[in-house]
């Protein structure tokens, strides 16, 4: 199994509200174009590095995503002329990602107008499985992701689900900050994102083609963040 990917990756973009019963269950606004946030590298966790932390008084939701890890530099792209088989070029390969988000302190933040940054990025809120190869997905659309809590199946969807297709927030992207290879970006999550509380078990894997894809299938366990940071609304 190989991380070496991580080794290369400038930055890690996650593309926001990108499959419809998504937006519903949180009752936010349908975007009418691709926005994305940054997650820091700080986040990343691999399996077996250790446990996801929940920090003291905050609320963590999973969200469980394709990621797709660029292979050449990408710079203000033609969102007219950048098509899917472009897009597929561009991509070096594929791992599987949660996004844990602090739900209350981003919606704390978004009340009041602020960045999501804190809500996004702290340690573990990133889990990455290792690389998986174009030849293991030929069809990006064709993913399906699975996540379970205690052995109960929270998120089972397919990526064709997606509202913006991969070469439109790729060309979206690059027309903001270049995109250089091994930077990582996260596709959206669908439906069924939910709580995840200390002594939880977390389990994800994908198939493509109803086929299971070894590399995705990791298992954590959730435990309380240490240190003094604390949530008080």
């Amino acid at each position: 199994m190989s991380f070496k990917y991580l080794q290369k990756a400038g930055k890690f973009l996650c593309i926001g509200r990108n499959y419809m019963a998504h937006i519903e269950e949180l009752k936010n606004s349908v975007p009418t174009e691709p926005f994305f946030f940054l997650k820091p590298s700080s986040a990343v966790l691999k399996p077996g590095e250790g446990p996801i932390l929940v920090p003291k008084g905050v609320v963590v939701h999973h969200e469980v995503e394709l990621a797709c890890i660029i292979g050449k530099k990408l710079q203000n792209l033609d969102p007219e002329t950048f098509g899917p088989k472009d897009a597929l070029e561009a991509i070096d390969g594929y791992a599987l990602a949660i996004d844990f988000t602090a739900r209350n302190i981003q919606d704390a933040a978004k009340k009041k107008g602020l960045p999501w940054t804190i809500g996004k990025g702290f340690d573990t809120f990133l889990p990455l499985s290792p690389f998986i190869s174009k030849s293991q997905i030929e069809d990006p659309y064709a993913v399906e992701l699975n996540l379970k809590v205690n052995e109960e199946h929270r998120q089972h969807d397919l990526t064709n689900l997606m509202i913006f297709p991969i070469h439109k927030f790729i060309s979206k992207m690059s027309s903001i900050m270049t995109l250089y290879p091994g930077d990582v970006i996260l596709t959206g999550t669908p439906k069924g994102v939910g709580a995840v509380n200390p002594g939880d078990k977390v389990e994800v894997w994908l198939k493509h083609k109803d086929q299971l894809v070894e590399e995705s299938h990791m298992k954590f366990d959730v435990e309380q963040k240490p240190g003094p940071y604390e949530f008080k609304g």
